[in-house]
């Protein structure tokens, strides 16, 4: 996995050029703040790996992926304000540290430095990159709303989550690597094969999120094990266990989510036997697989290398494995 080590850092110094002093400071420190906060930085590696794998320097996406980068920033510090999340990363939210009109004008001008970045590239490539960002844009805020609508519903599907997490979360990886086709001007149904690769393999990512959310090593993990459960979030485990759960099972889960979130140990506790006992543990294991698997299923249509391929299996294999 040499070859992602190299993205990384790559990437990293990239950003790190990125980040400077702008004014107004307090539009502009905030920005900063969050795009230096750390995460994975799992979308703008993708891109530079499809542009990589379709036969350019990979170094000629950057600007398309640092767009990624601060897109995908933008909407956690728009997410954090909805959720009133005090923390991200270990760290204060924008809202906290700063104010909640500063985290909204901050986040606004990050979606406009985003499109800008896609000026760095001739006028064929702008157009195909701003098209594809529009639209992932407007999906991943789609997704956001189901996901707010869930929150009072209880009569959620698999099918609508499975919606949710693919606008939400998924065509951003999609997306992500797409891009990094586009910049490389690959043939548009080797586009469309490595958006759909990345998308499968957004939906196994969050999935693998669910599951470590409630079953995952809280040394490892990162966030607080079982926080989807004392938020009652209504995740692919709670949806899954509510469909095999007997009436007792069904009864005693529905009680546990009506419960005020805070945090309680015995309600964390009680929830995982119920994921466990249903097989609901065991079926989110086996999505997150079958997901990994669609998006492998794609590779033998692709025009790149075998040796490219066996990275993207790689790095597939590595998300569904992960235990952070």
């Amino acid at each position: 996995m040499n070859h992602i080590q190299e993205y990384q850092t790559t990437f990293l110094a990239h950003l790190d050029n990125y980040v400077k002093e702008r004014h107004p400071k307090n539009l502009y420190d905030p920005v900063n703040y969050i795009l230096i906060l750390g995460g994975k930085r799992l979308r703008p590696v993708l891109t530079l790996l499809a542009a990589d794998c379709f036969g350019i320097d990979y170094k000629r996406a950057l600007d398309a992926a640092l767009s990624v980068e601060v897109f995908h920033n933008f909407s956690l510090v728009h997410d954090d304000i909805m959720d009133d999340a005090p923390l991200r990363r270990g760290k204060e939210t924008v809202h906290e540290k700063w104010d909640t009109n500063t985290g909204i004008l901050s986040g606004d001008v990050m979606l406009i430095m985003a499109y800008q970045l896609f000026e760095n590239y001739k006028p064929e490539t702008f157009q195909s990159l701003a098209k594809l960002f529009s639209k992932t844009a407007t999906e991943v805020c789609e997704g956001q709303q189901y996901d707010v609508d869930f929150e009072t519903r209880t009569d959620v599907t698999i099918d609508e989550y499975l919606k949710m997490i693919e606008y939400k979360t998924a065509v951003l990886v999609g997306a992500a690597m797409q891009m990094g086709a586009i910049v490389a001007d690959a043939k548009v149904e080797d586009q469309k094969g490595i958006y759909d690769f990345g998308k499968y393999l957004g939906i196994a990512f969050q999935l693998q999120d669910d599951y470590l959310d409630a079953f995952g090593n809280p040394e490892t993990f990162g966030k607080q094990v079982g926080g989807d459960i004392i938020e009652n979030k209504k995740t692919y485990l709670y949806l899954k266990a509510l469909e095999f759960a007997s009436e007792d099972q069904r009864n005693k889960l529905i009680e546990e989510f009506n419960t005020q979130p805070t945090i309680n140990k015995e309600k964390v506790e009680n929830v995982k036997r119920i994921f466990t006992d249903t097989g609901a543990k065991t079926a989110t294991k086996e999505a997150v697989e079958m997901y990994t698997e669609k998006a492998f299923s794609l590779l033998k249509l692709l025009n790149v290398s075998e040796e490219k391929k066996i990275v993207l299996k790689q790095f597939g294999l590595g998300l569904m494995t992960r235990n952070v």
